[in-house]
């Protein structure tokens, strides 16, 4: 079947906010990874919207379509991501949305939850990468810190590799062939990722994982939060943080296809998941 699709530009505090809207139902907000981009997430989006979700997708602000004010304050990119998340709420009436994030955009959904609680129904936060989370917190901020400075000395790519390394994510990060873009899409959407790459180096790469969760906020809203992880990546760096939050919290993992990036690897299974679990945080 397919979805009614429609796109606008919002303008917030600081920046426009390029977005995606499918579907009838629902609402649920996708937030962008690192890459910043909602392109990615459009198989997830589009088999969630035909499951009778309202889907939401959209470029973080100052990533791809997203241009944001110069200069802005980056300690404050996390907050007003998450505050950006409330004002796309508002902006669709799509009161009490539920909201999934995954890596980058799982640090976002938690902060939906913390900054404007009133404004989203279920959170699910698939990995978020809090180094601050874990009892070896200060190795890791300082691997972040590290890796900005290869970033500045030898450029995104070698840092890039660096990092998948470090985090043991070796395995494909492609979508499955028959959701694969054609190629003129493809070849626009692989440029903006390779600029959004150097925007989350300078700007996120050592804020976000420095993000600290105030636990006092998140257990009274415990009933609302789905903390997430693949199946196939408790062996990687990037479920340590997410299992290390929810032992603070009493909770448990909730798992799903894939490893950190199966909403893009194993898209239509895992919209089935999320259509489960959303289903039975009702």
């Amino acid at each position: 079947m397919r979805v009614r699709e429609r796109t606008g530009l919002l303008d917030v505090p600081g920046a426009q906010l390029y977005h995606e809207v499918r579907g009838e139902g629902p609402g649920l907000v996708i937030v962008p990874t690192g890459n910043g981009d909602a392109t990615p997430m459009r198989p997830l989006a589009t088999s969630l919207a035909d499951q009778g979700f309202t889907v939401v997708t959209y470029d973080r602000r100052g990533f791809s379509r997203s241009p944001i004010d110069l200069p802005f304050d980056v300690d404050r990119r996390p907050d007003d991501d998450a505050d950006d998340i409330g004002r796309l709420i508002e902006h669709l009436d799509l009161a009490g949305a539920h909201v999934f994030g995954g890596s980058s955009g799982a640090i976002v959904a938690l902060g939906t939850l913390q900054r404007v609680p009133e404004q989203v129904g279920t959170v699910v936060a698939h990995e978020p990468p809090l180094a601050t989370a874990l009892p070896d917190a200060e190795e890791w901020l300082a691997f972040y810190t590290d890796l900005y400075d290869r970033y500045r000395r030898e450029g995104a790519a070698a840092a890039q590799r660096h990092f998948r390394a470090t985090m043991g994510m070796t395995a494909s990060t492609r979508p499955p062939p028959e959701v694969e873009l054609p190629g003129p899409q493809l070849a626009e959407l692989l440029d903006r990722l390779r600029r959004n790459q150097d925007f989350w180096f300078e700007y996120e790469i050592r804020t976000y994982p420095s993000v600290v969760c105030d636990l006092k906020v998140l257990r009274a809203n415990a009933s609302r939060l789905v903390l997430a992880g693949g199946t196939d990546s408790r062996s990687t760096w990037p479920y340590r943080p997410g299992l290390a939050l929810a032992e603070q919290l009493d909770a448990s993992i909730t798992h799903f296809p894939g490893g950190h990036v199966g909403y893009v690897t194993h898209p239509f299974a895992f919209a089935d998941r999320l259509a489960e679990v959303l289903a039975g945080a009702r």
